[in-house]
């Protein structure tokens, strides 16, 4: 049986170490069987990876590998809560992806594709969920992108 993790690395990502939080918040959160990330930034070994608004700082494309980075960073944080059993996530219920536009740019939603893609990818249908994209005139230290993930977890 294949498992999440064999499905990230069959698409050639990796499950990060869960990044932790820069301010005064919690990773993640439960609210009955759905589990709450945080935003997650494009964080990758304690370096932000993308930085500035798209499309004049960063262009579309590497918006949408930071949106993945972000997807990766949820689901380690997910993990973290849930003692590394990714098995428990039934579903992605949904996803709130938030990219620093520049004024005009109306593309935010090709950008949180990028995540969207890499989760039905990695769950099949129960990785489909709702979605919110929205432009930005800033996200924290200056990110190109930030997602905020819910899951629907199994019981164990």
């Amino acid at each position: 049986m294949t498992t999440v993790l064999d499905r990230i690395r069959e698409l050639g990502f990796s499950l990060p170490t869960p990044p932790k939080p820069v301010a005064t918040y919690v990773p993640t959160i439960f609210c009955g069987n759905i589990l709450i990330t945080s935003g997650q930034i494009p964080i990758v070994d304690g370096e932000l990876k993308y930085k500035g608004s798209v499309p004049n700082a960063q262009p579309i494309e590497a918006a949408i590998t930071a949106a993945e980075i972000c997807g990766l960073n949820a689901l380690a944080v997910a993990g973290e809560a849930l003692e590394g059993d990714l098995e428990r996530i039934s579903r992605v219920v949904q996803l709130r992806v938030y990219v620093a536009s520049d004024p005009g740019f109306t593309d935010q939603s090709l950008v949180a594709n990028g995540v969207s893609d890499m989760m039905v990818a990695i769950f099949g249908e129960s990785g489909r969920h709702v979605r919110v994209a929205l432009g930005s005139i800033g996200l924290p230290l200056g990110a190109t992108v930030e997602v905020e993930a819910a899951f629907e977890i199994k019981d164990k």
